[in-house]
């Protein structure tokens, strides 16, 4: 099973569209993951047209109807492998302790919030954050991830740089 993840998308606030090459990986996912602030419905609708299979959070910049559409927390088991997406996990300091207590059952917690890519593991629990694909703050490029889950296990876990918007 092919996997997208994305977060903080930001429209219409830090791009007028989502970029080609995201959309391109939007198209040849199994599932998309979104972990928040997508700040527009019309981003949700269109990534829920678009996509096999859409798990999504609402983030702390999205507004009442996006609350209303979306969880805080979801939870989903994909080819085995037990994932949770949240916006916010806190401060970089502690993360992985703070965030294996706090979801002890899953294999994978996808977040986002800070926009800046993160792949670690904390036991048996690995955090990935995809970045954002229109607001790069202080990272060099905006990104997104892609990987593949089979058999209880995650493969080719890979962060895309897009390039830089015109």
């Amino acid at each position: 099973m092919r996997l997208l993840l994305t977060s903080d998308t930001h429209l219409p606030t830090r791009a007028s569209s989502l970029p080609e090459d995201l959309m391109a990986a939007v198209d040849d996912a199994d599932t998309v993951i979104h972990a928040g602030d997508w700040i527009d419905e019309a981003t949700l609708d269109l990534l829920e047209s678009r996509s096999r299979r859409l798990i999504g959070v609402y983030g702390n910049n999205d507004g009442p109807g996006l609350r209303r559409r979306l969880p805080e927390v979801a939870y989903a088991e994909l080819e085995g492998v037990r994932f949770g997406v949240v916006h916010e996990t806190g401060a970089a300091d502690g993360r992985e302790r703070r965030c294996a207590a706090r979801f002890p059952e899953l294999d994978v917690l996808v977040f986002g919030h800070s926009h800046i890519p993160w792949d670690t593991t904390s036991g048996r629990l690995r955090l990935l954050n995809p970045g954002s694909p229109t607001d790069r703050r202080r990272q060099p490029f905006c990104s997104f991830m892609t990987l593949t889950v089979a058999d209880g296990r995650l493969y080719g876990v890979t962060l895309h740089s897009l390039p830089p918007r015109r």
